[in-house]
């Protein structure tokens, strides 16, 4: 198969070339026109497929819920957004919840699906910081066990690949080593650690931040902790919700002048009310939440955000048009910076020759017309 287009994104700019598809792979790229092509989509943008770290469900499913034909449907009709890879994202929960959770896409990888590549787990919580749990459902918090997360790992096939943590309560970061030397992505949040406490995590591997500036304390010039962390470690990675809610246009402009081009990670962190009517009510962790009218979740009864309903498109053009952050750093959070923070970056995050044929046609309205995943076209969604 042959695509081409006069947009497409190599190299840090956009340029007239078709793509070459055999197996899944991109095997070549060529000078636009070259050959006889399956597509021509004109001047429409072709990029890399996004990828989603942080996403706790959409279309009614929760990575909770544990059910399989939930998660296969939530995969299959994601890429309407250009998602090609994710991570589906569990709430903290006690281990009667947690460990069918983990089990369910486990049997989902086993089994085989379609649509998005499930890249892993990331599992938020339950080692975290009580005074910064926000949405997290306290009764369900617990220091961090190596032991404890051992055991969610053997119920997850090895699948966990993102964990997020408090530091400080982490004895001796043992987790977090222990996580850092066995290919799980340690990352802080929902903690209330002090500048000190980041600098030794990240000593000891920690290896990214969750949803910055939300789930800690706000910045402050003589207490930088966690928020000032993110800003002043260059190369460690850090995610933000990119819904202009949770955090303000400016803080987004922010966020990405100090991060570059590299280390930026746009999520979601959308929940099962995505692509559900407005106004209605739901469960997170056991806990009841409603959506507005905005679009977020929150906590019933409360002014406690719970989570988005973002689209992954809709967060790139928020971050572009919105935040005034430039294209190509914007472009990276949704693609190779999430790529080479879970160490896939050898073939997923660019269309290069030899990479997966994850590829998103993007219109200038930041509509996706089609979405290939793995070289096979996803839209519409059956």
């Amino acid at each position: 198969m042959i695509l081409q287009s006069k947009r497409v994104w190599v190299g840090g700019q956009f340029l007239p070339f078709q793509l070459e598809i055999e197996a899944g792979k991109i095997v070549q790229l060529l000078d636009y026109g070259t050959k006889p092509v399956d597509e021509d989509y004109g001047d429409a943008r072709i990029v890399p497929g996004f990828i989603d770290v942080h996403t706790h469900g959409a279309y009614g499913y929760d990575t909770n819920d544990a059910q399989p034909e939930g998660l296969r449907h939530w995969i299959r009709s994601i890429p309407e957004e250009g998602v090609t890879g994710i991570l589906p994202t569990t709430v903290t929960q006690v281990p009667a919840v947690l460990e069918p959770a983990v089990r369910s896409v486990a049997q989902v990888v086993r089994e085989g699906y379609e649509g998005a590549e499930i890249l892993g787990i990331h599992f938020e919580g339950p080692y975290l910081n009580m005074d910064r749990k926000g949405a997290q459902p306290p009764e369900a918090i617990l220091p961090a066990s190596v032991e404890q997360f051992q055991k969610y790992q053997e119920a997850a096939d090895g699948l966990i690949r993102y964990i997020t943590l408090a530091p400080e309560e982490d004895k001796d970061l043992a987790l977090t080593r222990y996580c850092s030397a066995h290919g799980v992505v340690a990352s802080m949040g929902h903690s209330s650690a002090d500048y000190d406490c980041v600098m030794r995590a990240v000593a000891n591997g920690a290896r990214s931040m969750t949803h910055v500036h939300n789930g800690m304390p706000p910045y402050h010039h003589r207490e930088p902790g966690l928020v000032g962390g993110a800003l002043r470690l260059h190369d460690t990675f850090g995610e933000i919700i990119g819904d202009g809610c949770h955090t303000h246009l400016t803080v987004l402009n922010n966020f990405f002048a100090a991060k570059g081009r590299d280390f930026g990670i746009l999520i979601t962190d959308s929940l099962r009310a995505k692509y559900c009517p407005p106004g209605g009510e739901y469960e997170l962790g056991g806990h009841a939440i409603e959506i507005g009218e905005d679009g977020l979740a929150r906590l019933k009864g409360t002014d406690t955000i719970a989570g988005s309903t973002l689209r992954m498109n809709r967060g790139l053009q928020i971050l572009v048009e919105g935040a005034m952050v430039p294209f190509d750093v914007a472009l990276n959070a949704c693609t190779i910076n999430p790529a080479r923070c879970l160490r896939v970056d050898d073939r997923k995050g660019k269309l290069c020759a030899g990479y997966d044929a994850d590829i998103v046609i993007l219109d200038d309205d930041y509509t996706v017309r089609q979405t290939y995943c793995r070289g096979k076209a996803m839209l519409p969604v059956q």
